[in-house]
């Protein structure tokens, strides 16, 4: 992958490159960024500048062979680790190695994919994937052989924040004192989830999301799309260039996120002492809660990111407001001033621990309407 393919990160890619070109390639870095923002592309192009000797600032310099190799992500000294679970292919103690062909098909087609797509590729979304001790017995055992091409190893750990308890404890060492040339480049979007045994081992790089002149440019000249539909896609995506990908295809799941949220919030307001609107809403925790835990978190993470955009919106931060229902009937100037600073805590607070609970394998049922009991009541609540 090339460096220059790459979109922004500037500063980012000459750190690296020129780090690398210096002799100076940590044996541990941990990189830290929102979906979309380029963290996985940019610790392949980052592996490939390490493992094929290139120089220069770009990944088409070195070994021509090397980097040919990397086309297909078939490196013999590049490693892979990423969350897994049990599927119709594997069916106990799943492993990153199961599933390397799914990999490098998410890798070639959405390289700035997230957790959600990668279990949809696997057919696996009703379930959470994790790393797990399997994994690192896995990682150690590919990490003491010798280097197919002789020079550096790298093993590079994907959503990092999906280790395990066990696993984590298990690659401390490791990942502390590795072997000769071997390095380890961790990915996450939480930095906060990861132990922080783990995370004092590792030299940390945070990107920022992606500027909308990039993400402008970039669907211009991925997607040819007219400079007005890309700069309104821009402002939508809001540094997530995954999910400007998704709206141009209009294959985003914040479409089906919005129907259900509308419906939900929609009857929630008339649930007050109305028994049929809190049928409703036991329905629609039914009819979520039969989806896969991963779908119903990133939509609860949909519902904070509304709230919050019709609280900025209530608030006269228009400039801040990316967000544009396309369900009819629906203006968020109208829902915004039900959001406000007398509500918006609760409801954030409420909202998370539903994600909360729900991550550690809770009646998604019941959680679900328990949470809609909770918003009829907050969204009725009046501003100070």
């Amino acid at each position: 992958m090339l460096f220059e393919d790459i979109l922004g990160q500037d500063h980012i890619k000459k750190h690296l490159t020129q780090s690398a070109d210096n002799g100076r390639i940590p044996h541990a870095q941990l990189f830290v960024g929102k979906e979309g923002s380029g963290t996985l592309p940019m610790a392949l192009a980052y592996a490939q500048y390490i493992l094929c000797a290139n120089s220069g600032g770009e990944n088409n310099t070195g070994n021509a062979a090397c980097n040919q190799n990397f086309k297909n992500f078939s490196h013999p000294d590049l490693h892979f680790a990423f969350p897994v679970t049990t599927s119709d292919k594997v069916k106990s103690k799943p492993v990153s190695s199961f599933y390397l062909e799914e990999w490098r098909q998410l890798l070639k087609e959405q390289p700035y994919g997230n957790l959600f797509d990668w279990y949809k590729l696997l057919g696996v979304d009703n379930k959470q994937g994790q790393i797990g001790v399997e994994e690192a017995h896995d990682i150690v055992k590919s990490l003491t052989l010798k280097a197919y091409e002789g020079g550096y190893k790298v093993m590079l750990i994907w959503m990092a924040e999906k280790m395990n308890t066990a696993c984590a404890n298990k690659l401390l060492k490791l990942i502390e004192e590795p072997p000769n040339k071997t390095i380890f480049i961790l990915i996450a979007e939480d930095e906060g989830q990861i132990i922080s045994t783990i995370k004092s081992r590792c030299q940390v790089l945070h990107f920022p999301p992606l500027a909308e002149d990039v993400i402008k440019n970039a669907l211009i000249k991925n997607y040819n799309l007219e400079l007005t539909t890309a700069t309104k896609i821009a402002h939508q995506a809001n540094g997530n260039y995954n999910k400007a990908c998704d709206l141009v295809y209009q294959d985003s799941e914040d479409i089906q996120f919005e129907t259900w949220f509308i419906f939900w919030i929609r009857s929630a307001f008339k649930a007050k002492g109305n028994k049929a609107a809190i049928h409703d809403l036991m329905t629609w925790s039914e009819d979520i809660a039969k989806t896969g835990r991963e779908t119903q978190k990133q939509f609860l993470h949909f519902c904070l990111d509304f709230f919050r955009q019709a609280l900025l919106l209530n608030y006269k931060a228009n400039d801040l407001v990316f967000i544009a229902p396309k369900t009819e009937n629906f203006k968020l100037e109208n829902f915004a001033p039900f959001v406000h600073g007398n509500n918006i805590l609760d409801i954030s607070n409420e909202l998370q621990d539903a994600i909360y609970h729900i991550e550690r394998n809770g009646n998604s049922k019941i959680i679900l309407t328990d949470l809609s009991i909770k918003l009829t009541r907050l969204l009725h609540k009046k501003a100070e």
